[in-house]
């Protein structure tokens, strides 16, 4: 049986097990969500032992992936390897390989061997890469990435002939900016059939159940820039992705949905609202969602701004950006950034996410004791990131009790001092 039907029978694995005592709550009731589709434990068969059981989704903290893998361009596999181990260390939850240039089959088997983090992928890009862009060569590749152990994949099932006629009725200044989907636009254009991840999703399903393969219905039309956000398109294809996860849970597959996109600060809560109801509570993986268009370079930032609203509005899973988004191919360094920021969306998000709250918020209780008492190991050992918040904390040679921007005039001591001479006393 599936993880799924396992907790529909009343079993506790023991990834459930284990999830549970991680995130602070009862086995039973993670079993009970695992059941009705509302969280996901990313494992397939295939790697068992080699990975961490990570759940995602309903009363559980905002998790992080982390994108990685070759270009056309820029191909360089020990390179990619090295950014997976790198974001895994700086708090990664999961690691997709995206790989589009050199080995994509050895590239895949070494990020899967390297990380005991969920590692998940994109099918289409193998069979894009072999130019095997058919209906076979898309199963073929689905059939490769589950054999080899990848824990989920994105699958562009939500376009398909009647998601498209709706973006040809309202046009977009950026059309389609997700590679999936427009590899899968470019399959229907050329053959004249429809998407075959949607029209034979039963034989799809069947793979991913042969492997406790999770789905992440991909968002192929999500929107690229400020101006497409929130067009009828877009909630089209969330339509699509609940009737699909219906029919994956129904097939005892897991499966969890993705999201934009560039969306504008205020429309980011009703997007996600939508989404958590037209899939009936399916866990909800974003990309940003980006708040504004002009910030190449600091792109990680606009996501995180995006992350912490959708956060709060639902959202379980944020696909970490980074400052090279839109640019250029991330280095090392891009990788680790983009993490760390997307990490602090995440548990800024998690402080008011329902049951997950007071175990947030003990974090921020350590740091705020640290800081009142002018501890400075407590405040690093609090620190998301310790050793930066210690570089820069030593980086003048500057050596005191309170930080140099304050100095003497530091206001905690000083109000610590007139409150011990009982100048609020009565």
């Amino acid at each position: 049986m599936t993880l799924i039907e396992e907790a529909r029978n009343g079993r506790v694995s023991p990834e459930i097990e284990a999830v549970a005592r991680h995130e602070g709550i009862e086995p039973a009731s993670l079993a009970r969500l695992v059941a009705t589709g509302r969280a996901v434990l990313p494992r397939n068969i295939r790697r068992e032992g080699r990975n961490t059981a990570t759940g995602i989704g309903e009363m559980l903290s905002t998790k992080v992936n982390v994108n990685v893998g070759t270009s056309q361009n820029l191909n360089s596999p020990d390179d990619e390897v090295e950014k997976a181990l790198a974001a895994v260390a700086a708090g990664a939850d999961a690691v997709m390989d995206l790989s589009t240039g050199g080995d994509l089959d050895c590239m895949r088997r070494k990020i899967l061997e390297a990380v005991r983090v969920p590692v998940g992928s994109v099918p289409i890009y193998n069979a894009a890469v072999r130019k095997e862009l058919t209906s076979q060569g898309l199963f073929n590749a689905l059939e490769k990435h589950a054999k080899d152990g990848v824990d989920f994949v994105t699958v562009h099932v939500g376009v398909n002939k009647n998601t498209l006629e709706r973006l040809g009725n309202d046009p977009r200044i950026m059309g389609v900016v997700s590679r999936g989907g427009s590899l899968t636009m470019k399959y229907i254009s050329e053959t004249g059939e429809d998407n075959p991840y949607y029209s034979e999703y039963d034989y799809l399903l069947e793979i991913a159940k042969e492997h406790d393969l999770t789905l992440s219905l991909g968002d192929g039309l999500r929107p690229g820039c400020i101006e497409d956000a929130s067009d009828r398109a877009k909630y089209m294809e969330f339509i699509m992705l609940g009737e699909l996860v219906k029919r994956a849970r129904a097939a005892g597959v897991q499966a969890m949905v993705e999201g934009p996109g560039h969306v504008p600060a205020n429309e980011i809560k009703t997007s996600v609202k939508a989404m958590k109801y037209l899939t009936d509570g399916a866990p909800l993986y974003l990309l940003g969602p980006l708040v504004t268009d002009i910030a190449p370079g600091y792109d990680h930032i606009t996501a995180a701004m995006g992350g912490v609203i959708a956060g709060m509005a639902g959202a379980d899973f944020l696909c970490a950006t980074t400052p090279s988004e839109h640019l250029d191919l991330p280095t090392k360094e891009d990788v680790i950034e983009g993490t760390y920021v997307t990490r602090i969306a995440a548990h800024a998000a998690d402080l008011t996410r329902p049951g997950v709250s007071d175990r947030a918020r003990s974090w921020d209780l350590k740091m705020a004791r640290a800081r009142a008492d002018l501890d400075w190991e407590g405040q690093f050992q609090a620190a998301i990131n310790p050793a930066r918040a210690k570089q820069i904390r030593h980086r003048r040679g500057v050596e005191t009790d309170t930080c140099t921007m304050c100095s003497e005039l530091c206001a905690i001591r000083l109000a610590k001092e007139a409150m011990e001479k009982g100048v609020c006393k009565k």
